[in-house]
């Protein structure tokens, strides 16, 4: 019997040793599960965290992107803006779309005053014919400054021509324009400028013959009648579109005053200013430099003379 419940003791000892057994072995194989599953989940978070960033990058990626893209499309219209010169030119082509016939018309009216003042009278809204006179006014200045005494250095006078031409065009036409609406007439500003400009023809007439024909008695002759009947005629003009004596009185005289005056500074002071303003930027008048032969004093004669005799007797 005792061998029989020592058998039955070491029957026991091999179930539980074995059951033990079987436990270690599931203990082992869920440690390495859950290693396993710890390393998957690390792995998981990695490449959330990798998908993450390559997110950011693409987003970043798509901004520069859409930046770009708005910076290329500004430069290209501000380059299509800069390069339609066409468009420009389409701006101003009504200004300057007029026939040669409608231009000689209009530079033979402004020497003829208006007799009727009770209504507005129509001025031309163009500005080809003033622009052309402004020139030509210019070209006269530098022939009369060819033909008379004027020192010209350093090249020609064009740029003080045409500043002081297109200065009196531009700066009185936008002064009288001011004056108009104060004085509450009806004119608009390219109506001032080519009214103006149309009223210079009368000085291209008397500087070009006065600068050929110089007597003073013919300047005031052609100064009184041709640059007056111009002046008439834009005065005339302003009356019609002015309500008020008062208004009108101003604003005709003032423009009288100017347009008058200028002639006279054409004709007589234009080349002492222009003198002037070269003597103080370049100078004055200075003739070159030139080497002249001196008179030999007589001591100097004697002692070449002395030392002359003592060489031949020497030799």
């Amino acid at each position: 019997q005792g061998g029989g419940s020592a058998v039955i003791d070491m029957e026991n000892m091999d179930d539980t040793s074995g059951s033990s057994f079987e436990d270690m072995g599931e203990m082992h194989q869920r440690m390495k599960e859950e290693e396993e599953e710890e390393a998957e989940g690390e792995a998981g978070a990695g490449e959330e965290e990798d998908g993450e960033f390559l997110g950011m990058k693409g987003l970043r990626g798509q901004l520069g992107r859409q930046v770009a893209d708005q910076m290329w499309q500004v430069g290209k219209r501000q380059a299509s803006r800069a390069f339609s010169l066409y468009a420009n030119i389409d701006i101003l082509r009504p200004y300057f779309d007029v026939e040669p016939v409608q231009v000689r018309a209009r530079l033979l009216e402004s020497m003829i005053p208006v007799k009727m003042i009770n209504f507005p009278q129509k001025i031309a809204g163009e500005l080809y014919g003033p622009l052309m006179l402004v020139f030509t006014l210019v070209a006269i200045l530098l022939h009369g400054m060819k033909t008379s005494d004027t020192i010209i250095r350093e090249g020609t006078l064009m740029g003080t021509a045409i500043g002081t031409c297109f200065g009196y065009w531009l700066g009185v036409s936008s002064f009288m324009y001011f004056l108009a609406y104060l004085c509450n007439a009806q004119i608009t500003m390219v109506q001032m400028l080519s009214l103006l400009g149309y009223g210079l023809f009368g000085h291209c007439i008397t500087l070009f013959v006065t600068y050929n024909i110089h007597f003073h008695s013919l300047f005031y002759i052609f100064w009184l009648v041709v640059g007056g009947l111009s002046t008439l005629r834009m005065v005339a003009v302003l009356v019609s579109r002015t309500v008020g004596h008062t208004q009108r009185l101003i604003l005709c005289g003032t423009l009288a005053a100017l347009h008058m005056l200028f002639l006279l500074y054409l004709h007589f002071a234009y080349h002492k200013v222009v003198e002037g303003i070269l003597d103080t930027l370049e100078g004055p008048n200075m003739p070159p430099f030139q080497r002249v032969a001196r008179d030999i004093p007589v001591v100097s004669n004697a002692v070449l003379n002395t030392t002359a005799k003592t060489i031949a007797l020497t030799l």
